[in-house]
């Protein structure tokens, strides 16, 4: 397994925490909605918004309403026309060291239940605790090994 830095995963942590707490303070307010609420502080019609951006006025309504997907574009013309930027970042759903300890396991378990199957083929039923110490052996082997194992669903 490649060996990050020190600043690498610092970098990324520091983006992690940012973004989250980003996420807790949009409060799940869509893109359209904060749109909107940044607009109306700034005492701005859709028609001077949709002037400013150079985009139609029915866009601007269909965005804050979210009855439209607008496209990378758009939404930077849109925000620049609001002094704002569009800050795209991925937020892990939890640590790196979790999604690849989640991932080894479940390599594990679907190399084990290859295995046990084989078993249930030659009449061998194996103890379930033996079956639970292979998984924990599989899972360190995967964690542990090369990431493209533990990334090779095919394997």
């Amino acid at each position: 397994m490649k060996s990050y830095s020190p600043s690498e995963k610092l970098l990324l942590e520091e983006i992690m925490q940012a973004a989250q707490k980003t996420k807790v303070a949009t409060r799940g307010l869509t893109i359209g909605a904060l749109i909107k609420s940044v607009r109306k502080q700034l005492g701005m019609s859709q028609k001077a918004l949709a002037g400013r951006a150079g985009v139609p006025q029915s866009t601007i309504s269909r965005i804050e309403q979210e009855e439209r997907d607008a496209n990378l574009a758009t939404l930077n013309k849109v925000l620049a026309a609001i002094s704002c930027d569009l800050v795209i970042v991925p937020l892990l759903q939890d640590s790196i060291e979790a999604i690849r300890r989640n991932q080894a396991r479940k390599m594990a378990e679907k190399q084990v239940r290859y295995l046990k199957g084989t078993m249930n083929l030659e009449d061998q039923q194996p103890d379930e605790r033996f079956i639970e110490e292979l998984i924990k052996q599989e899972e360190e082997r995967f964690f542990r090994g090369p990431n493209a194992k533990l990334w090779n669903e095919n394997a």
